[in-house]
């Protein structure tokens, strides 16, 4: 892979982009002031600071527009860090977090605001006994201020001292082929993708990344991971929640950029890629993107768009007063992709996310094909079901026999719930295990720029037909508010193949 050469002309050498920041590191968090960096971000690096995985003297410095003072910052810092029974260690360690946090405010496309910063930078590393200092810049921003906020990022506080220098960028890194292009170009210019870190918060989730483990480390399990005995795919996403007022942005992109582009699609990578040569991130990251090369490009014909409406108390989408009037933008989607390889041909994986409705949850389904008709005539198919939340969780369904004189079988599950398991073990957020991961230099569960721009160039044909590109939008279909989706649904999935049974 090349890499892109800094403003100075230099690349930096895999060593240092790589390395593991161990000490004389500040992180910085652009967009302090928003929801993300409250609800996420700073809970995030406080969980890895009580820890212990955040550098020796670390520094958190937060920044955004929005002008206030210590006390305020600090409130907004700490107002989602969790201490339900106020221990007194983690009301001591809260303090401590505080102590090493600071803020200023600035514009996100001003030069001058960013030398503030930077002198700001600059004051905190002048306490360090070393001379080198690294700086991890996280945006935790909107995608129309990435360009100008990366670019003066690099032009006015790039570390120049020997030390690291790191870029995270949530999503959605664009809307489709053409403006993910745009934002990839214009962010080359000033980031090498070796000091990039675009996070999809689903990466770190354990059960996906445990998903490497189950495929790999398990003879078992590989020697029926293909299209001679899969029959069909589900990966689900089910919010039980609709807009709730936040509908202005929601309905700028849809369902299908929200999730299944991203989230959904990044899952469906790991689950169909070859074993990869090692456990180095690039050599991950090589075999999701021959995966997700390999796949179809989605069709109307294999989508099923629906919009939630009222029901059991609770307002339809056109609702909420922040939505546009009559929108057609889909608070579901399901659709279908083949992976057009040896492997997987044949074989439908149906993606599906919605909003409100009848319960929260996230699992991948595998459903392996009939038993050869005999004296098992009709019986339950087996299902490999992968529940990345809630309650992690991956359970077989199999048949067995009834206890007893008579020969019966009925299906059951071999089950390993997490909770139940794993009794001492705490499950890390995700975001926490992402940063930690930056913090390493490790790129494994972080998206490449190769990966995004194939991921835009299968979903940009049914979203122009959702854009009304080329003709009018298609109009959703109704499904009410706590329902499964649009009834219409259980006719899709059945037409690939998919047979409903108990929970599915």
């Amino acid at each position: 892979m090349t890499r892109n050469r800094s403003l100075s002309g230099t690349i930096p050498s895999m060593e240092t982009a790589h390395q593991e920041l161990k000490d004389n590191t500040i992180i910085v968090v652009l967009g302090a002031s928003g929801d993300l960096a409250k609800k996420k971000t700073f809970p995030a690096l406080f969980g890895l600071f009580r820890q212990g995985f955040l550098p020796r003297d670390v520094r958190i410095v937060g920044y955004a527009r929005t002008k206030m003072d210590r006390e305020e910052f600090l409130r907004r810092l700490t107002s989602h860090i969790k201490n339900p029974e106020n221990e007194p260690e983690t009301a001591s360690l809260i303090q401590k977090f505080q102590d090493i946090s600071s803020y200023i405010s600035g514009s996100y496309d001003d030069g001058a605001s960013f030398d503030n910063l930077n002198k700001h930078l600059e004051e905190i590393e002048s306490t360090y006994q070393s001379k080198e200092a690294n700086r991890i810049f996280y945006l935790a921003l909107p995608p129309n201020v990435f360009i100008p906020v990366a670019k003066n990022l690099r032009e006015h506080c790039y570390v120049t001292k020997g030390g690291v220098n790191r870029i995270i960028i949530e999503k959605p890194f664009g809307k489709d082929l053409d403006s993910c292009r745009e934002l990839l170009s214009a962010l080359k210019q000033y980031w090498s993708e070796d000091e990039t870190f675009r996070i999809d918060h689903y990466l770190g989730k354990e059960m996906v990344k445990n998903l490497l483990v189950l495929r790999f480390a398990n003879v078992a399990m590989g020697a029926a991971w293909d299209k001679n005995s899969v029959s069909n795919v589900q990966i689900t996403f089910k919010e039980p929640f609709g807009t709730e007022g936040r509908g202005g942005y929601f309905d700028e992109f849809g369902i299908i950029r929200d999730v299944l582009q991203n989230h959904l699609l990044q899952v469906l990578s790991i689950l169909t890629m070859e074993r990869p040569v090692s456990f180095s991130a690039e050599d991950i990251r090589d075999e999701k993107a021959i995966s997700i090369t390999r796949s179809s490009y989605t069709k109307r014909e294999d989508t099923l768009l629906g919009q939630y409406v009222a029901a059991n108390g609770k307002p339809g989408y056109l609702d909420d007063e922040t939505v546009p009037p009559n929108s057609r933008c889909p608070t579901f989607a399901a659709t279908t992709l083949w992976i057009n390889n040896p492997r997987w041909e044949g074989v439908p994986f149906i993606m599906k996310a919605g909003k409100a409705l009848n319960e929260a949850k996230v699992e991948v389904r595998m459903q392996f094909k009939d038993v050869t008709q005999g004296i098992f005539k009709d019986i339950a198919r087996n299902e490999l079901v992968i529940r990345i939340q809630p309650s992690e969780a991956v359970y077989l369904k199999l048949n067995a026999k009834t206890p007893g004189l008579y020969t019966r079988a009925i299906p059951t599950e071999m089950d390993l719930t997490y909770k139940r398991r794993f009794t001492e073990s705490k499950i890390p957020e995700a975001y926490e295990a992402l940063i930690l991961d930056v913090l390493r230099g490790d790129h494994s569960n972080f998206v490449r720029n190769d990966e995004l721009d194939v991921a835009w160039k299968i979903f940009t044909p049914v979203l122009h037909w959702i854009d009304g590109v080329a003709g009018p939008p298609p109009r959703p279909l109704p499904y009410p508010y706590g329902s499964r989706g649009p009834k219409e649904l259980d006719a899709f999935v059945s037409k690939y193949g998919f047979k409903r049974a108990g929970d599915a």
